[in-house]
């Protein structure tokens, strides 16, 4: 049996939501709210409560913290621009970021932070949209002077202190060398947090306003910002990261009260977005039908295309591929999707049950969204558990399964 016009069976689905269920049954993840559409059919689900100890049950219009899957959705504003000429790929960043001029870049990624060597060449814009800029987290050198100074300077979101204002966070930043030259490594996170301060120089107008304008308001996304208005304060979950040792829950951020409680001072684009599954699902969408949301183009075709499809050399990738192989057991099998285009991971190659060419990203906080053009299929997977521990993520694992194994074509 197979539902109408959808493509999933019927079957499939009742497993993706005895799965689904399982999840939260367990009680390692207290609820969860999934969106899965192909063609014009789309199948929710929504499991669970908003706290571990209770508390209103999960809905559709539920407002999550999308970690990490707000590069996927950031990233669109820089594609405007790109769109309208007003940034090129390959022009130096120095008019918009002076703070990135004249680059010294360290002659061992672990040593000193004066053992530099001056940059080859600028910082271009193509260095941040694909992530190798020359500095970003680098989980493979924790520990080092270059990552010690990261976090020192608060460069980085879910540290005690939030971040600082955009132009505070650049003179930060502008006081670090870079852990490698321009363009030769992908490093994750800060490029993605660099793109928002980019496009505010570029367009004169803060991150979120120029989203707001370009990309929120025309695909209807009206749940999707930076912070939660106190009328909506409601729909916002706890957020929990569990102990690594116990699994006991422990508040990463409260609703009331919390960091996404009032406008931050920085608007970050790597991991800085509260969403819900119907205005992420309409984002997607929009990326899988070439840039059009309705009768209104967002982005061009070549920028989408550009964005979705692997931009990165096996070079440039080599931590990436690292982390896939080499820390299967830190990263709880994350990672393993091969290429990275602009602000979202691409699968290169038939690593699970994923399609090549599937692109997206997960997030942190316990997100997973991602859009297959092959299948003209779109998941969305949203939780409030921390990848502290691997529940979420291996929830993620098994809703990718399940969705696939539902398709009946």
């Amino acid at each position: 049996m197979r539902t109408a016009d959808s493509g999933f069976s019927a079957s499939g689905l009742r497993r993706l939501h005895e799965v689904l269920a399982r999840h939260v049954d367990s009680g390692k993840i207290p609820g969860l709210v999934a969106l899965v559409s192909r063609g014009g059919e789309t199948h929710v689900e929504t499991i669970g409560s908003m706290r571990h100890d209770g508390g209103p049950p999960m809905s559709r219009d539920t407002i999550f913290r999308m970690a990490s899957t707000s590069k996927p959705v950031s990233i669109a504003a820089a594609m405007v621009l790109l769109d309208e000429c007003r940034l090129r790929l390959d022009d130096p960043v120095e008019p918009w970021l002076p703070e990135l001029a004249d680059r010294q870049v360290l002659k061992r990624i672990d040593g000193p932070l004066d053992d530099t060597v001056p940059a080859r060449r600028p910082i271009t814009v193509r260095d941040v949209l694909t992530s190798t800029f020359g500095l970003g987290m680098d989980m493979t050198a924790l520990g080092t002077p270059i990552m010690g100074a990261v976090f020192a300077q608060g460069l980085t979101p879910n540290l005690p202190e939030p971040m600082p204002d955009p132009d505070e966070w650049m003179r930060r930043l502008g006081t670090l060398p870079l852990m490698h030259q321009p363009g030769e490594r992908w490093q994750y996170q800060l490029s993605s947090d660099l793109v928002g301060v980019l496009v505010a120089r570029v367009t004169g107008q803060s991150f979120e306003t120029f989203l707001r304008e370009r990309i929120f308001d025309p695909l209807g996304m009206k749940d999707t910002g930076f912070h939660v208005p106190g009328n909506r304060i409601d729909r916002l979950p706890t957020l929990y990261a569990p102990d690594p040792q116990t699994g006991e829950f422990t508040v990463w951020d409260d609703a009331e009260g919390g960091r996404w409680a009032q406008p931050p001072a920085f608007q970050g684009g790597g991991g800085g977005l509260v969403s819900t599954v119907d205005d992420y699902h309409a984002y997607f969408r929009m990326l899988l039908n070439g840039g059009i949301h309705g009768n209104e183009r967002i982005l061009s075709r070549p920028a989408v295309e550009l964005m979705t499809t692997n931009r990165l050399t096996p070079e440039q990738q080599a931590p990436r591929t690292a982390m896939a192989r080499d820390n299967v057991h830190i990263s709880f099998g994350q990672g393993q999707h091969g290429g990275w285009g602009f602000g979202m991971a691409v699968r290169t190659y038939r690593g699970d049950y994923a399609s090549v060419g599937q692109f997206g990203w997960d997030g942190g906080s316990g997100t997973s969204t991602y859009a297959d053009p092959e299948k003209q299929l779109t998941g969305i997977l949203l939780t409030q558990v921390g990848a502290t521990v691997p529940n979420s993520t291996w929830a993620f694992h098994d809703f990718w399964t399940t969705v696939y194994q539902a398709l009946d074509d």
